[in-house]
């Protein structure tokens, strides 16, 4: 498991000690505490990628625990609660303190260790899912793409386009202060790699400066005289 580390709060030592024997076993690194500020201090002083907390903790119990953890701002944590309070009451309570799954007391190691694996498997894929839509995410001075959502922002404000205004915008901000000859417009925003004998990619350049310019005077778009358009700024 490539030492991952799991935050263990859990004041019967008996029950720690085997959850700690197992996952351990498994090859995480287990950070284990009693009381809640020994729990945020390693929270804050490590990379915890799931936290185990009791609900039947002395001082603070495991649902305001886990309050206090999602309003601190660790809101991608997951978090297992356990608990011998095992009624469907119990479990809504848990989950509505912000738990992500809830295992009642006495439950078997092999259960636990599965609820750790499905927990760890779901924030790594949310986070693939985040990084995929982030590398989605284009911007240039004032200009901005988001081509999960395929909406355009100028100065913040959205960009009503067309699908083909937003395919010439797009591949200008992926490669600004790049000429762009009409061919290759025509190529790749169209489709078309051959000479149409038509003004169509003047036409739409013009359309896309309009409504840029609609929400800044500042010039964003610009024609370099026989060879095409640039999508330039001057800092």
């Amino acid at each position: 498991m490539d030492g991952r580390q799991i935050l263990l709060v859990e004041d019967e030592k008996n029950v720690a000690e085997v959850i700690i024997q197992g996952l351990e076993e498994d090859g995480y690194v287990v950070l284990h505490a009693t009381k809640y500020d020994d729990a945020l201090y390693k929270l804050q002083s490590n990379a915890i990628d799931l936290a185990i907390l009791d609900v039947l903790l002395p001082e603070v119990n495991g649902l305001d625990i886990c309050k206090n953890f999602r309003s601190l701002g660790y809101t991608d944590l997951p978090i297992l609660m356990v608990t011998a309070l095992g009624s469907p009451e119990n479990v809504v309570l848990g989950l509505d303190s912000g738990a992500d799954d809830y295992l009642s007391k006495p439950f078997k190691l092999i259960e636990l260790k599965a609820r750790v694996r499905t927990l760890i498997r779901r924030k790594q894929e949310i986070a693939r899912q985040v990084q995929a839509t982030e590398k989605r995410k284009f911007s240039y001075k004032f200009l901005e793409i988001d081509d999960y959502k395929k909406v355009a922002y100028a100065n913040g404000q959205e960009l009503n386009l067309t699908s083909t205004e937003y395919r010439l915008l797009l591949l200008f901000i992926q490669a600004p202060q790049k000429v762009f000859e009409r061919s290759e417009l025509l190529d790749k925003v169209w489709g078309i790699n051959f000479d149409i004998g038509s003004n169509v990619v003047d036409v739409y350049v013009n359309y896309l400066r309009k409504k840029i310019e609609k929400v800044t005077p500042l010039k964003a778009i610009h024609t370099v005289i026989g060879m095409g358009y640039v999508l330039k700024m001057e800092d």
